[in-house]
């Protein structure tokens, strides 16, 4: 639209509507536009992750084909990319994952594992304090007799 065709559009806008609704009407009339365009936004993001999700599903098809050996460069892309989206969607908080062999079967509380590794590097080892004195326990048990 040209300013003059916004003007024009103005001036009617002010005569139908008044001046007291005329604002209220331009802020909804923008938050519509605001919001139809963010629509069309996500709508465009979504539907370009859709095609490249297939693209990745066919790239991984025809490597299967060639039972994953000759492989090009975009096959070999494409396979690591779909290793990390596995991986994102198997660990979405990047926390550290243990390797398959070094994951250990889930007991039951009430039966320990033989030999769990540390869940932490090095722990700290802190004095034990006795609960009534806050003095060192080797030193809580000590006799003294009264002088």
């Amino acid at each position: 639209m040209s300013f003059w065709e916004l003007v024009v559009v103005g001036v009617v806008a002010l005569l139908v509507l008044g001046p007291e609704k005329l604002p209220g009407a331009i802020r909804t009339v923008t938050g519509t536009i605001r919001s139809i365009r963010e629509f069309g936004h996500q709508m465009k993001s979504e539907l370009s992750d859709e095609l490249r999700v297939h693209e990745l599903h066919e790239k991984l098809r025809q490597a299967e084909e060639k039972g994953l050996l000759g492989l090009s460069a975009d096959e070999i892309n494409a396979l690591a990319e779909l290793r990390q989206a596995a991986a994102d969607v198997n660990n979405p908080y990047g926390q550290p994952v243990q390797p398959a062999t070094e994951i250990t079967p889930q007991l039951p509380a009430a039966i320990p594992p033989a030999s769990t590794p540390p869940a932490v590097a090095a722990p700290v080892v802190q004095p034990a304090v006795a609960p009534s004195s806050g003095q060192p326990t080797a030193q809580a048990h000590e006799h003294k007799t009264p002088t």
